[in-house]
């Protein structure tokens, strides 16, 4: 018996008659290896990226995880964290409710000021002279110290106070030389109490505060409203040097958070759509709804386990264990303690956790219900423990068949 070729591209010949089974089985098998050469690759094997480094720096260090079991209060416990995943506008403070408009730096002042009669500071005495008794002055910006000036007043520092309290400074101030004064200040243009809207909006403005006062939402309306879902809309708010992020739908739901804006508040719409990932044994990529990657995207602002897993097609009846779900996800440790979790033994503020759900049980489904999905969150559906045994005999059967065929053709 003897396998022999003349030219590697030339057709194996098996030579003999009467070869056992078995020895051609064999055969096969130690030559499956060295047929690389000339079997169809769309890129290099394993083996070859190997082989072929220059350099290896290969690890076994592996990551250390916490696996635990669904519970109703873990589940609790996490979704809690999930919708708080981002902060809370109502942790801004300050804002303005309404009330009279403060001047600010920047703003545009007109002063008009009244004497009861003529021959005082700006009335001139000759009759006729002029009509009226006021004379109005010169609209002048607050500049950057917070000033302006009056004639016979003097500099008088306005920004942060009401026009009517301005009003008071300038009658205090020139009440010994003017006759009776009166002086009527009003906001000609507001610049310092502005507040800018820009990101994923459909006109970005920039715009003064009414007195009445004006909240995040109706902000955002006065810029024509959000491009994109509010489930995948992300609204930023910096007030000085703090900052907040929360998702638009969980403003337009929590009433609290729908906060006054103050002067000089930036808001910023970004457009940043969630999604998760599933792998394992649900049905192949394409075969729903000719979705071809097992990449979702979420379509709600809240979405549960037992969602994802539907969206993705549901278990695999073939090949799915549906005692082993499993989600993965970088959980808080303070979460997990709560949770009655040892943690001591895994480094880190944040763990690396795996949430395992058994889907043959209705309990199991329940706690999927409720279980909520987080952005990059990672689902894997396990096996069942025989499939191994049928993917090895789906190999070996095309070997067998091959020895048989040519066993009967040597015979």
């Amino acid at each position: 018996m003897g396998v022999s070729t003349s030219r590697p591209d030339e057709i194996l010949v098996i030579e003999g008659r009467g070869l056992r089974r078995r020895h051609v089985v064999i055969a096969l098998a130690l030559l499956m290896p060295g047929c690389a050469g000339f079997t169809p690759q769309d890129a290099p094997n394993g083996q070859s990226v190997q082989s072929s480094a220059q350099v290896s720096a290969l690890s076994d260090e592996r990551v250390n995880y916490a696996l635990v079991s669904m519970s109703p209060d873990l589940v609790r416990a996490t979704n809690t964290v999930t919708a708080a995943s981002l902060g809370s506008m109502s942790s801004l403070g300050g804002g303005r409710g309404g009330g009279d408009v403060t001047i600010g730096i920047g703003d545009i002042v007109s002063v008009t000021i009244f004497e009861a009669a003529s021959g005082g500071l700006f009335i001139p005495r000759e009759a006729g002279s002029r009509s009226g008794n006021f004379v109005d002055i010169p609209r002048q910006q607050v500049d950057q110290s917070g000033s302006i000036t009056v004639p016979y007043a003097g500099t008088i520092r306005v920004a942060g106070m009401t026009a009517r309290a301005v009003s008071g400074v300038i009658r205090d101030r020139i009440k010994d030389r003017a006759i009776d004064p009166q002086a009527v200040v009003s906001v000609a243009e507001q610049r310092g109490n502005q507040i800018s809207i820009l990101g994923d909006v459909s006109a970005p403005l920039r715009f003064a505060i009414d007195p009445g006062g004006i909240r995040l939402l109706g902000a955002i309306a006065r810029a024509g409203g959000p491009r994109s879902p509010a489930y995948e809309t992300v609204v930023t708010v910096k007030r000085g040097t703090r900052m907040v992020r929360q998702m638009l739908s969980d403003i337009i739901k929590k009433p609290s958070d729908d906060v006054f804006m103050s002067p000089g508040d930036v808001i910023y719409l970004s457009r940043e759509p969630r999604f998760f990932l599933v792998f394992g044994s649900t049905p192949s990529p394409g075969s729903i709804g000719g979705t071809n990657n097992r990449r979702f995207s979420f379509e709600n602002d809240r979405m549960t386990l037992a969602e994802a897993i539907a969206k993705a097609g549901g278990l695999d009846g073939s090949r799915a264990n549906s005692k082993a779900v499993y989600v993965l996800r970088a959980e808080a440790r303070t979460l997990l303690e709560r949770g009655g979790i040892d943690t001591s033994t895994l480094a880190g503020e944040r763990i690396p956790t795996v949430y395992g759900v058994d889907f043959s049980k209705p309990d199991g489904l329940f706690l999927a219900n409720s279980f909520q999905v987080r952005d990059r969150d990672v689902i894997f559906v396990s096996e069942a423990p025989s499939i191994e045994l049928i993917k090895m005999l789906n190999v070996i059967s095309p070997i067998t068949s091959s020895a048989a065929n040519i066993d009967s053709i040597g015979r």
